[in-house]
């Protein structure tokens, strides 16, 4: 099998952690591609062009990152990450996929050129971000221990750490100590270490 992504994609990122995090790591290839590219490596697999894309052995090729979770899970044979028979699991896996959404539309209106930009859609995005990132704080991440094997405990230290280094106009650690806890604890991890994506400047 074979796993295309970015080093700057938070969900490329939450999938690669997820091969590790369940000992899939010796089945499966990461290969390096490119986005926005019409010579690009993913196309012939994916002609959406989004990573990840996970091509299993039977030349099956799966695009979103929840589909690959529950692939992962399946045919690790291990406790899964995606724990989709449990509603409160599920729900904090949908609520930080949320947030994860509106972060990539904030921070893609912001690549634009300036005159190009929707300021109603910037001011969307970052009070959307601001409300989850609130109750997040207000339940101290309840639920989502940073050490835990869990789908929405991955994926929200993937978007903290996307905003840490490729969203920085978030300012998303202010007067959230608890979250800011979490997220540091979270990113003592190795894997989450081994796979930090590079700076973009915004």
């Amino acid at each position: 099998m074979r796993l295309f992504f970015v080093p700057g994609s938070p969900y490329a990122r939450a999938v690669r952690i997820a091969v590790a995090e369940l000992g899939l790591g010796d089945r499966i290839a990461a290969v390096e591609t490119t986005l926005r590219d019409p010579a690009s490596t993913l196309l012939p697999y994916n002609p959406v062009g989004r990573v990840p894309a996970l091509v299993l052995d039977d030349g099956t090729v799966l695009t979103e990152t929840p589909l690959i979770l529950a692939t992962l899970d399946r045919i690790s044979g291990q406790p899964p990450l995606l724990r989709l028979e449990d509603p409160a699991a599920m729900a904090a896996y949908g609520r930080v996929t949320g947030l994860l959404d509106g972060i990539a539309v904030w921070n893609r209106e912001l690549r634009r050129p300036v005159q190009e930009r929707s300021p109603g859609v910037i001011a969307l995005e970052e009070t959307r971000a601001n409300r989850v990132a609130d109750v997040l704080e207000a339940e101290g991440a309840r639920g989502l221990h940073p050490g835990s094997r869990d789908a929405a405990a991955i994926l929200l230290g993937c978007a903290l750490g996307y905003c840490e280094r490729r969203h920085t106009v978030w300012r998303w650690r202010e007067g959230r100590p608890a979250l800011a806890a979490w997220f540091d604890a979270f990113a003592e991890r190795p894997v989450f270490q081994a796979t930090v994506p590079p700076p973009s400047g915004i």
